[in-house]
């Protein structure tokens, strides 16, 4: 199929593409990667009388490691994550997770704002901004709102970004070498959309779990964090024991979706078990 007729806008500005926003955001898209809403305008899911194509704006092509945070350009594309692009565990994390997104075609393309912006709630990207506390920069003509991930995912393809508003770069914590992290995804082919994923981060001291951020995505509508499993571990030595009850913990506070992929048994059974899975990993070679 073809996509419903629409007006294409390319702003070379950041200040372009704002003021294109005040005056069409709220029937217009952004596009920067279109790995999702191309083909959802093809199958005309999604039929925007505008789209505004980001790649002209040259100022939000970056990625650095600045002042405790990875800032994330609003055009890093998932491509740029294939190496850990900053030290310590977040910087693994990053490495481990973007080779669950798709293919590498698509991670090419891609861009890792475009995926919290999408908000699926099978995106690895928005399982580790809810994770990690991300803080997501959204800019308007009006001005600028920082975003703490717990309050931007609202539900499936909902976020509290308004239609005048784009985000410009999304914020990760730079975890230090006190953390260890992890991450589980089940799919059923390499490359689909996951099922059921947890990544974890658990600050460790003298084989204690000290604090613990466990986020489950993919089963409900929209990723978060897991307090439940969290109060489980903190206090807890190291062990098999621990991740088991962590992983009951997720297990009894999920609530699923059903689709064609799975119904809410499976998908609890499987958030139990990429929970256990990504704590063992987080702590592999630990004596647990």
């Amino acid at each position: 199929m073809k996509p419903a007729p629409f007006s294409y806008h390319a702003p070379s500005t950041l200040d372009a593409m704002l003021a294109l926003l005040a005056e069409g955001g709220e029937d217009g898209k952004v596009i920067a990667g279109g790995q999702s809403l191309v083909p959802m305008m093809n199958f005309r899911l999604a039929r925007p009388a505008r789209l505004f194509d980001l790649n002209g704006v040259a100022e939000l092509d970056f990625l650095r490691a600045e002042g405790g945070w990875l800032r994330i350009g609003a055009l890093a594309r998932h491509a740029a994550f294939h190496r850990p692009p900053c030290g310590g565990p977040t910087g693994a994390l990053l490495a481990e997770v973007v080779r669950h997104i798709a293919h590498y075609p698509i991670r090419q393309r891609g861009t890792f704002a475009g995926s919290i912006a999408h908000a699926d709630p099978a995106s690895e990207w928005c399982l580790v901004a809810a994770t990690l506390g991300a803080e997501i920069v959204a800019r308007s003509r009006a001005g600028e709102r920082r975003i703490g991930a717990g309050d931007f995912f609202l539900a499936s393809l909902s976020t509290a970004l308004r239609p005048d508003e784009l985000i410009v770069e999304v914020r990760l914590p730079i975890l230090d070498a006190g953390w260890r992290t992890g991450f589980c995804e089940f799919s059923r082919r390499v490359g689909d959309f996951g099922i059921a994923m947890t990544a974890v981060a658990l600050r460790v001291e003298s084989g204690v779990v000290r604090e613990a951020r466990i986020g489950v995505g993919g089963v409900e509508d929209h990723p978060a964090r897991q307090p439940a499993a969290e109060q489980a571990l903190v206090g807890q030595p190291v062990a098999a024991r621990a991740f088991a009850a962590a992983a009951d913990a997720v297990a009894g506070a999920v609530r699923p979706m059903e689709d064609l992929h799975a119904d809410a048994a499976y998908r609890r059974h499987l958030a139990r078990t990429t929970t256990r899975r990504a704590l063992e990993q987080a702590c592999a070679g630990s004596g647990s």
